[in-house]
């Protein structure tokens, strides 16, 4: 008998008729969104005690947005938003549109930044503890089934004081959230992507940075590693 693997009957389904909530296993992690007012680049970094969480929570275009959606990830929140975002709508009006169309709503976490920097975050009622977010100039960080709100708070100070491009700073978040305690239930994978005119392979697309870690002991680490050798690649 031929069995459909359950992660693609989640991707398959129509968000008319959603799988239910006790079927699938929560995207509890952490993620940081920001933008770039010297580049234009946008971007998120996500960790997450969950299998190929880059395949879910990060969707950005250039010139656009960035959205990060995660606990039960409503996955239309990624091309929906960044559709509103395309109409001209701000972070926090496409935020409010996103969440009153979905009955889902409690269950759901999601960070945005739109290419003004505008910031919005969001964490329903029924998220697993600790869940919450911190926002700050051009950057929003969110985190749900966490040690607590010191995770938050380290990710927000770290991407403020780290210098160098985008990249660096979503890092810099993802490592200091770590320290400060990340996931409760351990680690799994990470991913990085970010987007900026023109800086994809051949200057053909805007994906300059799109790097995925799915399965690793310590999938922030294995990142970097990947990120340093984008960076000799990259170029310049």
């Amino acid at each position: 008998m031929f069995l459909i693997p359950l992660s693609l009957l989640f991707h398959l389904s129509a968000p008319n008729m959603p799988i239910e909530k006790s079927d699938i296993p929560p995207v509890a992690t952490f993620s940081v969104v920001g933008y770039d007012p010297e580049t234009g680049a946008l971007g998120i970094a996500v960790q997450s005690k969950f299998f190929a969480v880059g395949s879910v929570v990060p969707w950005a275009e250039a010139g656009v947005g960035a959205i990060a959606t995660q606990s039960w990830a409503n996955t239309t929140y990624g091309p929906k938003g960044l559709k509103l975002l395309k109409s001209g709508l701000s972070a926090e009006q496409v935020l409010q549109r996103l969440i009153a169309d979905d009955p889902g709503r409690a269950t759901r976490q999601v960070g945005i930044v739109d290419a003004k920097g505008n910031v919005a975050n969001y964490t329903g009622d029924e998220c697993n503890a600790w869940a919450g977010a911190v926002s700050g100039e051009h950057y929003t960080a969110q985190g749900n089934i966490l040690a607590g709100e010191a995770v938050v708070k380290a990710m927000g100070k770290a991407y403020e004081e780290t210098e160098g491009e985008l990249a660096d700073k979503l890092m810099a978040a993802l490592f200091a959230g770590q320290e400060a305690g990340g996931d409760t239930r351990g680690q799994q994978s990470a991913a990085l992507l970010v987007v900026q005119e023109n800086r994809g392979y051949g200057g053909f697309n805007d994906r300059y940075i799109d790097l995925r870690v799915d399965d690793a002991e310590q999938p922030i680490e294995e990142l970097q590693r990947l990120l340093e050798i984008h960076k000799e690649l990259a170029p310049r």
